[in-house]
């Protein structure tokens, strides 16, 4: 059985102010994911220059916020909004929900695009490249926080999670932060330097969409479960599958209704 590293949540204090590590790692993964999806668009061009990107940030850290806690509460915590509505506000207490932040980034991007007349899914294709940095660190933050962990087991890889009980349990933020991030984004890398793909508008979104949803799906079988929707079937699962069928569309069907 592996021992939790019981890391303090709070990273450091400023007088009364407190710095969360779940805070640290949303700002480091979004810097590290921007910084090199502006290098990936300086090496290979495409109809994305690298100044539309640097111009977008604001856009697309606004979508994630918003839309990764309004979903959260929507998805997860609904009662949040009318027991405790002000805790909605409170991020760095963790609780962010990926779908939700999807759905977020989609519109800012959507917006932007329309603003700076960029091609939408050129824009979305090179966010989609990157994301699973965000993902890797936020799932780390998950497993500093203690929190999103696994269900009961008896393997090797067990882990007392101190909110949990006194049972091991799968550390299931690491799996995700191995498929989700790490493996999900080298294929992601790998399509965009060695295949045309990146020069196909919506083509990198969508094996981004299948591979978020396939690892999310099954990473859910180690993660205990938020709630079940029918069966034995996960809301994180359930949540995934209109993904599926989002990346499908995306690869399959000509995209020239989203060019501008």
């Amino acid at each position: 059985m592996l021992t939790f590293p019981n890391i303090d949540p709070i990273a450091f204090e400023i007088g009364p102010f407190k710095i969360h590590w779940y805070g640290i790692a949303y700002m480091v993964g979004i810097y590290i994911a921007w910084q090199v999806g502006m290098s990936l668009l300086r090496k290979y061009q495409t109809q994305v220059t690298p100044k539309i990107l640097d111009d977008s940030i604001i856009w697309i850290i606004m979508g994630i916020v918003v839309g990764g806690r309004l979903g959260y509460v929507l998805f997860y915590a609904p009662s949040m909004i009318w027991t405790n509505p002000l805790e909605i506000f409170k991020t760095w207490n963790g609780g962010m929900a990926f779908h939700g932040g999807t759905l977020g980034v989609l519109i800012a991007i959507f917006m932007y695009a329309r603003k700076v007349k960029t091609p939408f899914l050129s824009l979305l294709d090179i966010a989609a490249c990157v994301t699973p940095i965000g993902l890797f660190c936020g799932r780390i933050a998950n497993f500093i926080n203690g929190e999103l962990w696994g269900r009961v087991t008896n393997s090797p890889l067990g882990m007392i999670f101190p909110r949990a009980g006194d049972l091991p349990r799968h550390p299931s933020q690491l799996y995700e932060a191995a498929t989700e991030g790490v493996l999900l984004f080298f294929i992601l890398i790998f399509l965009w330097t060695k295949t045309d793909l990146r020069h196909k508008p919506g083509r990198i979104s969508g094996i981004f969409a299948i591979g978020y949803a396939m690892a999310r799906m099954f990473c859910e079988l180690f993660r205990e479960p938020d709630a079940l929707v029918v069966g034995s079937l996960t809301i994180g699962q359930a949540l995934s599958i209109p993904l599926i069928g989002a990346g499908w569309f995306l690869l399959r069907y000509p995209t020239e209704l989203f060019r501008k």
